[in-house]
């Protein structure tokens, strides 16, 4: 056999046995990746918090609704992440003022009417205090009358 034989007997070798690892290679690529398919399905994540109706209706545990009227919806969404409460928002903006229906789900039903109550008590402390806007007008004007009073007192002196 000459050398230039046995060089290609080599060559075809070598290129058989990285034929093989490649092979072998692709089908642990392919194993891997079926395998990562079918763990993504067993803990595909369920929503949490805020969420579509449908979204809500497609985990099947049943709902419950409750209508809303004229409410602070990112206040109340603060006080549902707080406990831990699935639910949607549906607004009917046909109706002036525009209505929310609030949908949960029912064995949430206890922990939505303590949140419901948390809300309502929120809202009740907020109508009862004062305005800011309010007390910064009295203060204005109260800074302005004695500013006035001033430049009346400065305005004698300089006639005197």
């Amino acid at each position: 056999m000459s050398v230039q034989e046995e060089v290609n007997h080599k060559n075809i070798a070598f290129v058989t046995s990285t034929t093989k690892i490649t092979g072998r290679t692709l089908l642990k690529l392919a194993k891997a990746y079926l395998n990562h398919q079918k763990n993504k399905q067993v803990n595909k994540q369920i929503p949490q918090g805020k969420q579509s109706v449908k979204n809500l209706a497609k985990q099947g545990q049943g709902m419950t609704s409750l209508d809303l009227n004229d409410a602070d919806i990112k206040k109340f969404d603060r006080i549902m992440k707080k406990y831990g409460i699935d639910y949607a928002v549906m607004t009917d903006k046909k109706t002036s003022p525009p209505t929310h229906t609030l949908f949960f789900k029912a064995k949430d039903a206890d922990a939505t009417t303590k949140a419901f109550t948390e809300f309502t008590v929120q809202a009740t402390k907020k109508i009862t205090r004062p305005s800011v806007l309010v007390e910064l007008k009295k203060c204005a004007e109260i800074v302005k009358a004695t500013v006035m009073d001033k430049v009346k007192n400065r305005a004698k002196e300089q006639i005197r």
